[in-house]
């Protein structure tokens, strides 16, 4: 049994861009499950970086009883042009 001291924290990414925020997290020893943004662009981006992270779409149609779980969920405003 894993105690806590040792738990690997796990996050998700709202707004997710091109991945700031998980880049941020795996420096820190933080795994990103999953993330959700609209973009394409950005997505291949985090896909190509973080190929092990689920991509979740549009936030507006997220289902959180149906998300992974996590430990830290974290997001920026939405980018504007």
């Amino acid at each position: 049994m894993e105690d806590n001291d040792n738990k690997v924290l796990t996050m998700a990414s709202l707004f997710d861009g091109i991945g700031g925020f998980p880049l941020a997290a795996v420096r820190n020893g933080i795994v990103p499950v999953w993330a959700s943004e609209i973009e394409p662009f950005p997505i291949r981006v985090t896909e190509h970086h973080f190929p092990d992270m689920a991509h979740m779409g549009d936030i507006t149609k997220l289902a959180g009883a149906k998300l992974p779980p996590v430990d830290i969920i974290c997001g920026g405003s939405p980018c504007q042009d």
